[in-house]
């Protein structure tokens, strides 16, 4: 398995990404001018402040070079994850629905936040549980996240037909728990997916939540998901070649 992290000028997440894609698989930073994924399993696009952010938050890191490569990966069906920044660029690259709009208090945050696991059956979330009942009901409990999140434009916005549409397909993966949703988020929306589930976006970090020395582990989850959607979709493919 191995993981390719994309590299702009203005990102600042992309060696933690690397690292936290490590521990589960191999990982390699690729540069935004080359277009070539060199091999990769899966793809990350991480957060910081491409291109300073000028225009608008992905806006030109939309354009880059490997950005076209990435589209079409995800085109054929390959995994494509952005973090913050990441997810941006992929709402600019209509890869994911929906916008990142500047956060209700106009300001920069950066703080621990609980996470909601809304969908567990995806290719990023499988590693997780979802569900809405307590555990004496009828449901499972949702899994809680514990992930931090720093970003001034992470609002997530969609209209309301879209936001119902996605609902029903499953492709709001994660939510930000009662109380936690600082940025003003609608329907407290901290991730999705396309509707082919081969693409997310979230705007907390996992990348920062992979040792027990940061205070969490649970950021794991997200790429150990990714290793288990990609080696059952290998695992697939030889069975269908033999």
């Amino acid at each position: 398995m191995k993981f390719g992290v994309v590299q702009f000028p203005g990102s600042c997440d992309e060696r933690d990404a690397v690292h936290a894609a490590s521990l589960v698989g191999e990982a390699e930073l690729l540069w935004h001018a080359d277009p070539d994924l060199k091999g990769s399993d899966a793809v990350i696009v991480p957060g910081g402040f491409s291109y300073g952010d000028y225009l608008r938050a992905g806006a030109i890191a939309r354009f880059a070079p490997v950005m076209e490569s990435v589209i079409a990966f995800a085109r054929h069906g390959g995994l494509v994850l952005g973090i913050c920044n990441g997810f941006q660029v992929l709402c600019e690259a209509r890869l994911l629905p929906g916008a990142l709009l500047p956060n209700a208090g106009l300001r920069f945050v950066c703080r621990q936040v609980d996470l909601e696991v809304a969908n567990g059956s995806t290719a990023f979330t499988r590693a997780c549980s979802s569900g809405g009942a307590d555990s004496a009901g009828s449901g499972a409990q949702a899994q809680h996240l514990s992930i931090p999140a720093k970003h001034a434009c992470g609002r997530y916005y969609a209209d309301s037909d879209t936001l119902s549409a996605m609902t029903e397909a499953g492709q709001v993966v994660l939510r930000y728990a009662p109380h936690e949703n600082f940025n003003g988020s609608v329907a407290d929306i901290a991730g999705v997916c396309n509707e082919q589930g081969n693409v997310f976006g979230m705007m907390p970090h996992p990348e920062h939540a992979v040792d027990a020395l940061t205070g969490s582990i649970d950021g794991l989850a997200i790429f150990q998901s990714m290793r288990m959607a990609a080696e059952g979709a290998t695992t697939a493919a030889e069975s269908a070649r033999a």
